[in-house]
């Protein structure tokens, strides 16, 4: 066929018609979880919120959300979603359909209609932020896709994390990744260096946690000691400087110096290796700035959970030292956000591959996988793109 010569049997206005569309090219996704390596919970805003202090960890497990975008100039029902859960609302409670209804709304994207499916792996409510890492994970497909095809132009930095705020606490930190410090009810964020590439196990309970049970059981502890809202919002600002000076301190602690002791690697150790990773997290833990308030209450309500953590600790249970537990002891374990999951950091993948065993042989579901920096959080995001 001439170029420019029009196809046998298609009118004029039946192209006019056509070019209204957009062949739908989708894009797959990672959509990680994360852990709270330390979590402080202050007093009670005037919005109803707590305030809190919490230092984020992404993690490598992951959701896969497959995002698609046309515009069909229809715009009644602008996001359409799927998933291979169930118990997964399909309408607007979900974190993924409020995100993209806002980013939806802003001029130019008029007529566009988003289908996403959620092949989703993670659990439900788990204190992982899976629904909080769909929701962002989203956003970055929408965003990709609509700049990739010329559809519209992208959302700003500030528009997109105010947008994550607004959809939940938990969002925008899944829009920087790493090691992340919050404060506010979560939802302000401050990228700090990666705490490393630490093996990690997250214990699946079957019982579940109800986040706002939990609220209730800590603001009735602190009523009982007495405690002013001046005094709690003073000690969640002390613990907000710890966990972001815990950084500026490896430069003066040694961290970053050389290790005569360790023949095996001399000189610099590597920022975001494994054995500053081990090294950073225990002196966080032994200066107590790693703690997480809700095992306090969550541990009175939920006593596996308390048991489950000492599991994965993988401390002998007559409290005296063996060399051989000693090595499958955890760096770092805590409940994750209210829970239930519990989680535990390891120097090494056997002590990791152990302390999944030891749950096992429980019956307690584990997951297997490892703590995520920045970058690699980034560039293994895009699974699949056509």
């Amino acid at each position: 066929m001439l170029a420019g010569a029009r196809a046998p049997g298609l009118h004029a206005g039946t192209i006019r018609s056509l070019a209204r569309y957009t062949v739908a090219m989708p894009v797959t996704l990672r959509s990680h979880a994360k852990v709270n390596l330390g979590l402080a919970i202050g007093p009670t805003r005037p919005d109803g919120f707590h305030a809190l202090a919490t230092l984020y960890q992404t993690i490598e497990a992951h959701d896969l959300l497959t995002l698609s975008v046309t515009r069909d100039g229809k715009g009644a029902n602008p996001v359409r979603l799927t998933a291979t859960d169930r118990r997964i609302p399909l309408d607007g409670r979900n974190t993924v359909a409020r995100m993209l209804t806002a980013a939806l709304a802003f001029p130019g994207r008029e007529g566009l209609t988003v289908r996403v499916h959620i092949d989703k792996r993670l659990p439900i409510q788990g204190g992982l932020g899976g629904g909080s890492g769909n929701a962002a994970a989203a956003l970055v497909g929408l965003e990709r896709e609509l700049q990739r095809q010329g559809l519209a132009a992208p959302l700003a930095g500030r528009d997109r994390l105010r947008l994550a705020e607004e959809v939940g606490s938990d969002v925008p930190l899944f829009l920087l990744g790493g090691t992340v410090l919050g404060v506010g009810r979560g939802e302000e964020v401050v990228p700090l260096p990666d705490a490393g590439d630490l093996p990690a196990v997250v214990a699946l309970p079957a019982e579940g946690v109800s986040t706002p049970a939990a609220f209730r059981a800590w603001d009735e502890g602190l009523a009982a000691q007495g405690l002013t809202a001046a005094q709690i919002a003073d000690r969640l600002k002390e613990l907000s400087r710890a966990l972001a000076a815990a950084w500026c301190e490896q430069h003066a602690t040694g961290v970053f110096s050389p290790h005569p002791q360790s023949p095996a690697s001399p000189g610099m150790v590597a920022p975001g290796s494994r054995d500053l990773a081990g090294t950073l997290l225990s002196t966080l833990v032994q200066t107590g700035i790693l703690l997480n308030d809700f095992e306090q209450v969550v541990f009175r309500q939920h006593p596996l959970l308390e048991q489950i953590k000492r599991v994965i600790a993988g401390t002998p249970a007559n409290g005296q030292f063996d060399a051989a537990a000693s090595a499958s002891e955890a760096v770092y374990c805590a409940l994750s956000g209210s829970g239930s999951a519990v989680f535990g950091l390891y120097a090494s993948p056997d002590a990791a591959d152990a302390a999944a065993g030891r749950l096992n042989r429980l019956g307690i579901r584990a997951l297997r996988t490892r703590t995520l920096g920045r970058a690699e959080y980034w560039s293994g995001m895009v699974v699949h793109e056509e």
